[in-house]
């Protein structure tokens, strides 16, 4: 597997023990629907949160969450709208968060979790 999706993988295992700690209930991950996927898929009371889990390996070109374009955006969207659609009882509200990663040159992370963030 290549390096870029070891990381990736890194990162969405975080993200989901982050969740997990802060009392969501995370339903799936990598979720997909034709080619578009949503990384995890968490609930809090009354409320369904989809997110989009971005991994760096430093800062030297940006922020991961500055990695989540419109066109991103939209396919997260997109699939979040068939998901719900195929579930038995829609939720009282949904959120798109971003949980953003950047691991330093020694071995620590960064986690920022932005809540409705699109």
């Amino acid at each position: 597997m290549a390096s870029h999706l070891d990381l990736g993988k890194k990162g969405e295992l975080l993200a989901q023990e982050y969740l997990l700690k802060a009392n969501y209930q995370v339903l799936h991950t990598n979720w997909r629907h034709r080619r578009r996927e949503i990384d995890i898929i968490a609930s809090q009371p009354g409320c369904l949160v989809f997110f989009e889990v971005k991994t760096l390996s430093n800062d030297l070109y940006g922020w991961p969450e500055q990695k989540v374009n419109a066109r991103k955006r939209f396919h997260i969207q997109a699939a979040a709208e068939v998901y719900i659609d195929r579930i038995a009882q829609p939720p009282k509200a949904i959120r798109f968060d971003i949980i953003s990663i950047t691991f330093q040159s020694d071995g620590t992370h960064e986690l920022l979790h932005m809540e409705d963030a699109f």
